[in-house]
């Protein structure tokens, strides 16, 4: 018997102004949710990336201390490309990212700071489909995220934000999951598929020291970008995992 195709893509709802996209590393964004960003900001559409870590344990060859400033300034330049200017990043460190009231807190004051439409995050599944193991940041920063949107609603949750000056915001309206197996949701990216590799490409320092095949950025974004475009009828896409909230 045949394996059953899967199901094809739904269009995600482009009906928004405000993204914020909360990832544990970064190069998160630019494996594939980059040339998704490039398509609304040209629409003109706001987003703004928030980096859990600053990434200074992905570089085997660089100490830390040398490793973590030299990224930020990759990931700054790297969302330029696609049209975002605002980059933060809060400080936590690489690799040992826990899930946890601290950052629930941190991702709920993000969110009321900015007061987006549309949360983004990356896969926190355990896999990425199949036997690909997920990273343990990955999957903490993901959840934390889920949740940390909720509390940012919620005045009696982590009432210290609202001292700060920090309003709930309840307009959040969907959270998307970026390259999770469970996607069921896609953005057409094929127009802005260029600009994607570009800013992908802006990690110089983090891909020479990457390696393999992840490390051609071409090549591994036309691959995921093909599979996804296959299943929305695109010739390239961005696939997500779609969490409505009202």
């Amino acid at each position: 018997m045949s394996e059953q195709a899967p199901a094809p893509f739904e269009h995600v709802d482009e009906d928004w102004q405000t993204a914020v996209a909360i990832v544990a590393h970064p190069d998160d964004m630019e494996y594939g949710g980059a040339a998704a960003v490039a398509r609304w900001t040209s629409q003109g559409k706001k987003v703004v990336y928030v980096m859990v870590t600053s990434g200074e344990a992905g570089i085997d060859s660089l100490d830390p201390a040398e490793c973590g400033p030299l990224r930020e300034a990759e990931q700054i330049a790297s969302a330029r490309v696609v049209g975002v200017e605002t980059v933060e990043f809060l400080g936590y460190p690489d690799g040992v990212v826990e899930y946890g009231l601290p950052l629930r807190r941190d991702i709920a004051r993000v969110v009321r700071r900015h007061r987006p439409d549309i949360v983004i995050t990356s896969n926190f599944r355990e896999t990425y489909g199949g036997v690909f193991l997920n990273q343990a940041d990955h999957i903490a920063v993901g959840r934390a995220t889920l949740d940390g949107v909720r509390d940012a609603g919620n005045r009696w949750v982590f009432r210290e934000l609202t001292v700060e000056g920090h309003e709930p915001w309840n307009g959040v309206r969907q959270i998307w999951a970026a390259s999770s197996p469970e996607a069921a949701h896609a953005v057409d990216t094929t127009e802005t598929f260029d600009l994607g590799v570009a800013s992908l490409e802006e990690h110089k320092a983090y891909l020479a020291g990457l390696g393999g095949a992840m490390a051609d950025a071409r090549e591994f974004l036309e691959g995921f970008g093909r599979g996804a475009g296959t299943r929305l009828g695109t010739r390239f896409a961005v696939p997500f995992e779609v969490f409505p909230l009202r």
